[in-house]
């Protein structure tokens, strides 16, 4: 099922299936700004990446001596959450634990997700609440994908991803075989004045991983360099930047953690960036999206 909220500056819609944020449509412009899902590309929208962000390494993990199987981005997008509150601004989904979950990812919780509309704003929360008896291990993320070229008679290639005020921002790449993260060359971009222009091989060799909390906000500009939408995720230590080559989006994604480096088989509570939430506790984090 879908739910709809709506102000005088937009129309958004969000899904049971994944909590899912399926549409974002500018009323003033009368455009829809986010990826509709086609398959021949990529056939979703914005799915939340939980309990881990891109890959472990060989697709396992470990905890205190077992291996548990696991699979890109985890299982969260591909399960449905209840609604559980909804008001004319926001809604609410949950997903909580199950003896299918546990088997490989042996910890319980709820996890809930609030998207609310606020004027141009779109803002999404996640609340994880360890409510088993040990300690639990996450990572979790957010993969919106918005439409470029969104203007009559442009080229993916007219549009610039914007940044803030740096000028040389480091970044890896992903191990084609294991799809973890290669730590033994870091490349750069190098933006001109907050802005850098796509270009078509950006993503040739898939996404674009940046650590350490380099980027706190990024964006995407029109061809006349004017912003389209921008993305925030203050304290947030990781982001990636992706598309499928030669599709018409790109994805923002703002991360609480990220895909293993590549070769790394230590215990989860040993991996670098690793979330932690203790029995009882509950783990709160927001991003936003502005749409100009």
């Amino acid at each position: 099922m879908n739910h709809t909220l709506e102000n005088d500056r937009l129309r958004i819609t969000v899904d049971d299936h994944g909590a899912e944020l399926c549409s974002i449509f500018d009323k003033d412009n009368k455009r829809e700004i986010l990826w509709q899902a086609d398959p021949v590309f990529w056939k979703r929208h914005a799915p939340v990446l939980f309990p881990n962000v891109g890959r472990h390494y060989k697709d396992c993990w470990r905890l205190n001596g077992d291996c548990y199987d696991s699979r890109q981005h985890g299982f969260a997008r591909d399960m449905d959450f209840s609604c559980t509150a909804k008001t004319t601004d926001s809604v609410t989904h949950l997903l909580t634990s199950t003896d299918k979950t546990r088997e490989s990812y042996p910890f319980d919780f709820t996890f809930s997700v609030t998207h609310t509309l606020a004027g141009h704003d779109i803002l999404i929360r996640w609340n994880i609440q360890n409510t088993g008896s040990q300690r639990m291990y996450f990572t979790i993320g957010g993969h919106p994908a918005f439409n470029v070229p969104v203007l009559e008679g442009t080229e993916q290639t007219d549009y610039y991803l914007t940044f803030e005020d740096q000028t040389s921002i480091p970044y890896l790449l992903l191990d084609p075989v294991w799809g973890t993260a290669q730590t033994g060359t870091q490349y750069r971009l190098d933006p001109d004045c907050g802005k850098l222009r796509i270009h078509p091989h950006m993503f040739d060799k898939d996404a674009l991983i940046f650590s350490d909390g380099v980027i706190q906000k990024a964006g995407i500009a029109f061809p006349d360099g004017t912003p389209y939408l921008e993305l925030t995720c203050k304290g947030f230590p990781n982001f990636g930047i992706w598309s499928v080559p030669g599709a018409p989006f790109i994805c923002l994604e703002p991360w609480m953690g990220r895909c293993d480096d590549c070769g790394f088989e230590g215990d989860v509570s040993d991996k670098p960036g690793i979330n932690q939430v203790d029995p009882g506790n509950t783990f709160t984090s927001t991003y936003s999206i502005r749409i100009f």
